[in-house]
Protein backbone atom coordinates (compact mmCIF):
# COMPACT_ATOMS: atom_id res chain seq x y z
CA UNK A 1 0.00 0.00 0.00
CA UNK A 2 1.86 2.98 -1.41
CA UNK A 3 1.85 6.13 1.58
CA UNK A 4 -0.17 9.26 0.27
CA UNK A 5 1.36 12.50 0.88
CA UNK A 6 -0.12 14.66 2.96
CA UNK A 7 -0.47 18.55 1.96
CA UNK A 8 -0.95 20.77 5.14
CA UNK A 9 -3.16 23.69 3.99
CA UNK A 10 -0.79 26.80 4.17
CA UNK A 11 -0.73 30.03 5.45
CA UNK A 12 -1.14 33.21 3.32
CA UNK A 13 2.00 35.00 4.14
CA UNK A 14 4.16 35.25 1.40
CA UNK A 15 7.13 33.26 1.31
CA UNK A 16 11.10 34.48 1.95
CA UNK A 17 11.72 32.96 -1.41
CA UNK A 18 10.10 31.96 -4.36
CA UNK A 19 11.41 28.49 -5.17
CA UNK A 20 12.93 27.05 -1.37
CA UNK A 21 14.24 23.76 -1.30
CA UNK A 22 14.54 20.96 1.27
CA UNK A 23 17.54 18.81 1.42
CA UNK A 24 19.12 16.79 3.45
CA UNK A 25 21.85 18.48 5.97
CA UNK A 26 25.66 17.71 5.82
CA UNK A 27 28.61 18.45 8.01
CA UNK A 28 28.91 22.36 6.49
CA UNK A 29 25.71 22.90 8.02
CA UNK A 30 26.58 22.25 11.57
CA UNK A 31 27.52 26.06 12.40
CA UNK A 32 24.18 26.69 10.98
CA UNK A 33 22.49 23.75 12.88
CA UNK A 34 23.67 24.74 16.14
CA UNK A 35 22.69 28.41 16.06
CA UNK A 36 19.17 27.10 15.21
CA UNK A 37 18.91 24.48 17.97
CA UNK A 38 20.38 26.63 20.44
CA UNK A 39 17.27 29.42 19.52
CA UNK A 40 15.47 26.72 20.25
CA UNK A 41 16.89 25.53 23.41
CA UNK A 42 18.04 21.70 22.30
CA UNK A 43 20.80 20.04 23.49
CA UNK A 44 23.36 20.88 21.02
CA UNK A 45 25.68 18.20 22.00
CA UNK A 46 23.08 15.08 21.58
CA UNK A 47 22.01 16.75 17.89
CA UNK A 48 25.71 17.07 16.88
CA UNK A 49 26.26 13.44 16.41
CA UNK A 50 22.71 12.78 14.67
CA UNK A 51 22.97 15.99 12.48
CA UNK A 52 22.60 13.63 9.41
CA UNK A 53 18.69 13.03 10.67
CA UNK A 54 17.94 16.67 9.75
CA UNK A 55 15.63 18.24 6.62
CA UNK A 56 16.98 21.40 6.36
CA UNK A 57 16.18 24.75 4.03
CA UNK A 58 18.34 27.36 3.17
CA UNK A 59 17.42 30.62 4.01
CA UNK A 60 18.01 33.41 0.75
CA UNK A 61 19.84 35.80 3.13
CA UNK A 62 21.96 32.92 3.94
CA UNK A 63 22.13 30.51 6.36
CA UNK A 64 19.34 27.75 7.81
CA UNK A 65 15.42 29.30 7.58
CA UNK A 66 14.29 25.77 9.21
CA UNK A 67 15.63 22.10 10.31
CA UNK A 68 13.33 19.67 11.36
CA UNK A 69 14.90 15.56 12.38
CA UNK A 70 13.53 12.32 10.69
CA UNK A 71 15.24 9.54 13.10
CA UNK A 72 14.57 6.20 11.81
CA UNK A 73 14.27 2.57 13.29
CA UNK A 74 13.12 -0.15 12.04
CA UNK A 75 9.89 0.67 10.34
CA UNK A 76 9.33 3.02 12.75
CA UNK A 77 10.01 6.78 12.33
CA UNK A 78 10.31 10.05 14.84
CA UNK A 79 9.98 13.61 14.12
CA UNK A 80 12.25 15.45 16.39
CA UNK A 81 13.84 18.77 17.46
CA UNK A 82 12.59 21.42 14.80
CA UNK A 83 14.22 25.05 14.89
CA UNK A 84 13.27 27.71 12.82
CA UNK A 85 15.34 31.27 11.84
CA UNK A 86 11.77 33.07 11.68
CA UNK A 87 9.07 31.51 13.70
CA UNK A 88 6.31 33.77 11.85
CA UNK A 89 7.39 31.82 9.07
CA UNK A 90 7.16 28.30 11.16
CA UNK A 91 4.13 27.24 9.81
CA UNK A 92 5.50 27.61 5.85
CA UNK A 93 8.92 26.04 6.07
CA UNK A 94 6.89 23.15 8.27
CA UNK A 95 4.70 22.44 5.46
CA UNK A 96 7.66 21.78 3.10
CA UNK A 97 9.82 20.01 5.26
CA UNK A 98 6.69 17.82 5.88
CA UNK A 99 6.19 17.32 2.46
CA UNK A 100 9.58 16.07 1.90
CA UNK A 101 9.57 13.77 5.32
CA UNK A 102 6.87 11.79 3.83
CA UNK A 103 8.75 10.94 0.66
CA UNK A 104 12.09 10.13 3.28
CA UNK A 105 9.24 7.81 5.00
CA UNK A 106 8.20 6.20 2.17
CA UNK A 107 11.70 5.33 1.09
CA UNK A 108 12.47 3.85 4.23
CA UNK A 109 9.05 1.67 3.91
CA UNK A 110 8.04 3.11 7.49
CA UNK A 111 4.51 2.16 8.87
CA UNK A 112 4.08 4.87 11.43
CA UNK A 113 5.27 8.26 12.43
CA UNK A 114 6.25 9.80 15.82
CA UNK A 115 6.11 13.23 17.60
CA UNK A 116 5.70 14.91 20.53
CA UNK A 117 4.98 18.69 18.81
CA UNK A 118 2.48 20.16 19.94
CA UNK A 119 1.88 23.04 17.44
CA UNK A 120 -1.91 22.79 15.29
CA UNK A 121 0.39 22.26 11.95
CA UNK A 122 0.70 18.55 13.34
CA UNK A 123 -2.54 17.99 14.58
CA UNK A 124 -3.95 19.45 11.10
CA UNK A 125 -1.30 16.73 9.23
CA UNK A 126 -2.93 13.91 10.77
CA UNK A 127 -1.06 13.09 14.11
CA UNK A 128 -3.28 11.40 16.86
CA UNK A 129 -1.87 10.74 19.96
CA UNK A 130 -1.33 7.20 20.85
CA UNK A 131 -3.04 4.49 23.14
CA UNK A 132 -1.59 3.27 25.63
CA UNK A 133 -1.35 -0.21 23.53
CA UNK A 134 0.06 1.67 20.35
CA UNK A 135 2.65 3.52 22.34
CA UNK A 136 3.68 0.56 23.72
CA UNK A 137 4.98 0.21 20.08
CA UNK A 138 7.12 2.77 20.46
CA UNK A 139 10.90 1.94 20.15
CA UNK A 140 12.94 2.75 22.80
CA UNK A 141 15.07 4.67 21.06
CA UNK A 142 12.45 7.66 20.32
CA UNK A 143 11.66 7.44 24.59
CA UNK A 144 13.13 9.33 27.35
CA UNK A 145 10.82 12.39 26.77
CA UNK A 146 7.67 12.65 29.28
CA UNK A 147 5.69 14.64 26.82
CA UNK A 148 2.74 12.97 25.54
CA UNK A 149 3.36 10.93 22.23
CA UNK A 150 1.39 11.54 18.66
CA UNK A 151 1.95 9.10 15.63
CA UNK A 152 0.13 8.74 12.16
CA UNK A 153 -0.32 5.16 10.66
CA UNK A 154 1.16 5.09 6.90
CA UNK A 155 0.32 1.76 6.22
CA UNK A 156 -0.57 -1.80 7.47
CA UNK A 157 1.71 -3.30 9.58
CA UNK A 158 2.72 -6.84 7.67
CA UNK A 159 4.59 -9.47 9.97
CA UNK A 160 8.30 -9.41 9.34
CA UNK A 161 9.18 -11.78 6.94
CA UNK A 162 11.30 -14.62 7.93
CA UNK A 163 15.12 -14.66 6.66
CA UNK A 164 16.71 -17.45 4.38
CA UNK A 165 18.98 -18.16 7.58
CA UNK A 166 15.82 -18.35 9.94
CA UNK A 167 14.40 -20.74 7.50
CA UNK A 168 17.24 -22.80 6.99
CA UNK A 169 17.84 -23.19 10.98
CA UNK A 170 14.04 -24.18 11.53
CA UNK A 171 14.87 -26.48 8.73
CA UNK A 172 17.94 -28.11 10.24
CA UNK A 173 15.82 -28.17 13.49
CA UNK A 174 13.00 -30.31 12.06
CA UNK A 175 15.79 -32.56 10.25
CA UNK A 176 17.81 -33.23 14.13
CA UNK A 177 14.22 -33.86 15.75
CA UNK A 178 13.06 -35.95 12.39
CA UNK A 179 16.39 -38.56 12.59
CA UNK A 180 16.37 -38.38 16.58
CA UNK A 181 12.99 -39.72 16.42
CA UNK A 182 14.02 -42.35 14.18
CA UNK A 183 16.71 -42.98 16.16
CA UNK A 184 15.15 -43.47 19.14
CA UNK A 185 12.60 -46.00 16.82
CA UNK A 186 15.42 -47.96 15.87
CA UNK A 187 16.61 -48.85 19.46
CA UNK A 188 13.46 -49.88 20.53
CA UNK A 189 13.05 -52.20 17.16
CA UNK A 190 16.27 -53.40 18.32
CA UNK A 191 15.83 -53.71 22.31
CA UNK A 192 12.56 -55.40 21.16
CA UNK A 193 14.32 -57.68 18.21
CA UNK A 194 16.77 -58.96 21.36
CA UNK A 195 14.17 -59.71 23.07
CA UNK A 196 12.60 -61.97 20.68
CA UNK A 197 15.17 -63.33 20.10
CA UNK A 198 15.91 -63.74 23.75
CA UNK A 199 12.32 -66.04 24.05
CA UNK A 200 12.87 -67.69 21.25
CA UNK A 201 15.81 -69.09 23.16
CA UNK A 202 14.23 -69.61 25.91
CA UNK A 203 11.03 -71.36 24.39
CA UNK A 204 13.33 -73.44 22.58
CA UNK A 205 15.66 -74.64 25.52
CA UNK A 206 12.96 -75.36 27.67
CA UNK A 207 11.24 -77.22 24.30
CA UNK A 208 14.32 -79.13 24.53
CA UNK A 209 14.61 -80.15 27.97
CA UNK A 210 11.09 -81.49 28.04
CA UNK A 211 11.62 -83.40 24.72
CA UNK A 212 14.80 -84.88 26.71
CA UNK A 213 13.42 -85.40 29.72
CA UNK A 214 10.22 -87.11 28.25
CA UNK A 215 12.64 -89.60 26.07
CA UNK A 216 14.81 -90.25 29.03
CA UNK A 217 11.69 -91.71 30.91
CA UNK A 218 10.08 -93.51 28.20
CA UNK A 219 10.02 -97.59 28.49
CA UNK A 220 12.84 -98.94 26.89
Amino acid sequence: MSLPLIFPVLFHSPMTSPNPQVRRANIEDLPQLVLLWRKEGHSVSDLEKRFKEFQVIDAPEGGLAAAVALQVVGSEGCLHSEAYARNELADQWRALIWERAQVVAQNHGLVRLWTQFATPFWNHSGFRYASPELQAKLPPAFGGDPRRWQFLQLKEEVAAPVSVDKEFAMFRAMERERTEGLMRQAKLLKVVAVIVVLVVIVVFAVGMFAWMKARGQAPR
